[in-house]
């Protein structure tokens, strides 16, 4: 019988090799851009005290860009209930730092369907001490570098917190500052000063709404006639400067003097007076 013949039982065993192993195959682990609600976020890089409010006001007023208030996404943790639930997410291959990305990118979507626009920015100063995983998180997010002399951040913060002291201020800007150049050293995206923002401030807006692929509206400078949500502590600036609605002339140039020696290195390489 055709049964018997040993090359139809070959190939019938070739035929039950194949289909256990199509059977058996793990699935294939899935990178960030196939599991992104979003794609592409927009995060902007700066220090404290840098003018991000009110890049952030100034985005959100138009009518494609969501920017809300500081989102502290690298703070927002995930934690398993159980020993086993962790195993369970290991063998769906999520490890705790893709479910938190999962997480940080539901937060985004979530907010950008909700205000019906189509790009999501988020302001955080803190993400200057997280742009390595949020570029992870998110392969083909956007970058703004938002610059600001870092003698007037540090008289700014001064103003703000008298009470740390300039030793401890500089100190703490320093920090911020080396990870925007970083940051900035090593991701593409645009590069946009304070100083630069507050005196021309259209021709900035122009500059980023190329940048982010929409088109520049007049609107973007008069942010006080939209809603942003309230001014406060943890959220952004909360001056009266942000609250005027009107873009404000910054504080005169610090001369060569009032640069702290700590911060004299990035003032040159950063391209102001030292």
């Amino acid at each position: 019988m055709i049964l018997h013949d040993p090359r139809v039982r070959r190939l019938a065993r070739r035929v039950r090799l194949k289909a256990r192993r199509v059977i058996t195959a793990p699935p294939p682990v899935l990178g960030p851009e196939a599991t992104r609600l979003v794609q592409d976020p927009v995060f902007v890089i700066s220090s404290i005290r840098s003018g991000s409010t009110l890049l952030r006001v100034l985005l959100n007023t138009h009518p494609d860009i969501r920017a809300p208030h500081e989102m502290h996404l690298r703070t927002l943790k995930l934690s398993y209930g159980e020993s086993y639930t962790e195993r369970a997410m290991e063998l769906l291959d999520l490890d705790h730092r893709e479910l938190e990305h999962l997480l940080w990118d539901r937060v985004l979507h979530r907010e950008l369907v909700r205000s019906e626009k189509k790009v999501i920015v988020d302001k955080t100063p803190g993400n200057a001490d997280q742009w390595q995983r949020l570029h992870e998180a998110w392969p083909r997010g956007r970058f703004i570098f938002l610059l600001r002399h870092p003698a007037s951040v540090v008289a700014s913060q001064m103003d703000s917190r008298p009470d740390k002291g300039m030793d401890w201020t500089v100190r703490h800007i320093r920090r911020y500052v080396e990870q925007v150049d970083a940051a900035r050293s090593t991701l593409d995206g645009l590069t946009v000063r304070y100083e630069d923002l507050t005196a021309d401030p259209e021709a900035e807006c122009r500059r980023l709404c190329a940048f982010l692929g929409v088109e520049f509206t007049p609107k973007m400078l008069r942010y006080g006639r939209q809603d942003h949500g309230p001014f406060q502590v943890r959220m952004g600036d909360w001056s009266d400067k942000i609250k005027s609605g009107k873009v404000q002339v910054a504080r005169a140039m610090p001369s060569p003097e009032e640069v702290p020696e700590p911060l004299r290195a990035i003032t040159r390489k950063w391209e102001y007076p030292c």
